[in-house]
């Protein structure tokens, strides 16, 4: 007897580590959460003496390299910038033109050296007040390559090699599978939030120890906007400076800091972003997204939206589509009328996962941002359903949240599994957990600086608009949340199987996954509609 009961809690282990992860075929989870860490780790922004975040190179020599994918697995991008950015009172921009966009690249096994040419831009942060600090960026090169071949290993340099030392070292990257339904690439690594403290560092070691194949951003890049011109920053804008200045300022440098450290990573393995509310930035004469807009390379025009704001690209056997929480999605809107275009164009035999990106979550029972995207929701969230959308990613909510497959709030075996990484690293405030703070969930929230909160979990009443509480349990729709830093993995295996795997930056040092799931598709059973019928 006593061997028994001593050996049991063994067994009970190597059971539990030999065991296959869960399924969504297996039906709705039972709600999990996971009490707040009290250490959540150092959440402090690297200062611009790191010299991960210095200017590294001399001249016209390129740095903040970065590949992109075009909508196709035949076509990618490379962007760099060359010359440094000015701040001051009054700055003259550089002029595109005195560098050349060039991208010379080459097959592993192929001596034959391929040449491709592109365009270069320069953009500006303006302040008409006086006392403010404006900024002019360097010359931004953005280059497609064209006629790739799918699933391919390509060695390139950028850069003007007419001109001494304009040109990049040697980097490669590899180009996404073929688009069809039996290749899919081999792990898609998926974060938000990430800005750039010293629980970025973290997130983006770890993700880079899983040797991604592609990485999806969900906006709230560099938090650049979390600054004074000055370069005095804060934890929460509105609470230190709102009342003290004119306009919501930036310090555009941490844009250029951020692209100095993710440079190993994005310079080899393709990036996908979209837009987030830090990278709004308003600037004289209302302009805003003007660091987003010129810093990063879209499929825009090749996925028809023209748009830097939603857009769709493929990767083997998966649709992509990326939309923008802020721009406007209402029906009569532009980007309704491209999604409405680009999902009947998916044929499902060739590209069976329809997968989405976006930056606020719908489906979140935190109390940060809670239900601020409903509207987005009520406008596209059934034209998705219908097209049999699969998964769903977003960020904004700096905590981790995996929830059933829902729709209208109502488990659905048919809906979308809705995930939410805003844990990628940046600043927050503390939460706490519903029980530490019970009573009626906040109004939607409108200041992007409340970022943490607690959970909220609630009951609604058969009309959802009528108002949400917070009672004492999870909602059904939610499966698991934590507030932990980290970063997910997504590796589809075939057309019907995906498994999940969500990777807390503690797990680095101690081992094992923070959430882990098998998402299964079920066409035969979901696809209600499609230009031509699902592959199964």
């Amino acid at each position: 007897m006593g061997i028994w009961r001593g050996s049991l809690p063994l067994l009970l282990l190597a059971a539990a580590a030999a065991a296959e992860p869960a399924s969504t075929l297996e039906g709705p989870s039972w709600p999990v959460t996971v009490p707040l860490r009290e250490d959540r780790g150092h959440a402090v922004d690297l200062p611009d003496t790191d010299p991960r975040v210095q200017r590294r190179v001399t001249g016209w020599a390129p740095e903040q390299i970065a590949v992109a994918l075009s909508a196709a697995p035949t076509s990618a991008w490379v962007s760099w910038i060359t010359g440094d950015f000015q701040m001051g009172g009054a700055v003259k921009p550089l002029d595109p033109g005195t560098v050349g966009s060039v991208v010379r690249y080459v097959l592993a096994a192929d001596s034959l050296v391929r040449e491709a040419t592109g365009d270069a831009l320069v953009y500006s942060q303006l302040y008409p007040f006086e006392g403010l600090q404006n900024y002019t960026s360097g010359i931004i090169h953005h280059v497609r390559l064209q006629g790739l071949e799918p699933g391919t290993k390509y060695y390139y340099q950028c850069g003007d090699p007419a001109i001494p030392g304009a040109t990049s070292a040697v980097h490669a990257f590899r180009t996404m599978p073929a688009v069809g339904p039996r290749s899919y690439p081999g792990r898609i690594a998926v974060v938000g939030d990430l800005g750039l403290t010293y629980n970025t560092t973290s997130t983006v070691e770890h993700m880079a120890s899983n040797q991604p194949d592609l990485v999806l951003l969900l906006g709230d890049v560099s938090y650049a906007n979390l600054y004074l011109t000055n370069g005095t920053g804060t934890d929460c804008y509105s609470c230190s400076f709102a009342k003290s200045t004119p306009i919501h300022e930036t310090y555009q440098p941490r844009w250029d800091y951020w692209g100095r450290y993710m440079e190993s990573v994005t310079s080899t393995t393709p990036m996908m972003v979209v837009e987030g509310n830090h990278e709004i930035e308003q600037q004289i004469g209302n302009k805003t997204f003007a660091a987003y807009s010129a810093r990063f390379a879209f499929p825009s025009k090749e996925s028809d939206s023209f748009s830097p704001f939603y857009y769709s690209f493929d990767a083997g056997g998966i649709h992509f589509i990326m939309l923008a929480a802020y721009a406007a999605y209402s029906k009569s809107g532009e980007q309704y009328r491209w999604l409405e275009k680009d999902l009947a164009k998916v044929d499902r035999s060739v590209t069976p996962w329809l997968v989405a990106g976006w930056h606020a979550p719908w489906y979140s029972t935190y109390k940060a941002h809670y239900r601020e995207a409903e509207c987005m929701r009520v406008a596209m969230e059934e034209l998705l359903y219908s097209y049999g959308l699969d998964i769903v990613f977003t960020g904004h909510v700096h905590a981790y949240e995996r929830s059933n497959r829902v729709f209208n709030y109502t488990l659905d075996p048919c809906g979308a599994v809705h995930i939410s990484v805003g844990d990628g690293g940046n600043r927050e405030k503390m939460a706490t957990t519903h029980a530490d703070d019970p009573g009626r969930c906040p109004e939607p929230l409108s200041t992007p600086d409340d970022f943490m909160g607690g959970f909220c979990a609630f009951n609604f009443t058969s009309d959802p608009a009528a108002g949400s509480f917070c009672w004492d349990r999870q909602p059904d729709y939610s499966a698991y949340r934590e507030s932990s830093f980290g970063h997910g993995i997504l590796e589809v295996k075939n057309e019907t199987h995906a498994l999940w795997k969500w990777h807390r930056n503690q797990d680095l040092y101690q081992g094992g996954v923070g959430d882990e799931i098998y998402i299964v598709r079920e066409p035969e059973r979901c696809l209600l509609k499609s230009s031509i019928a699902a592959y199964f």
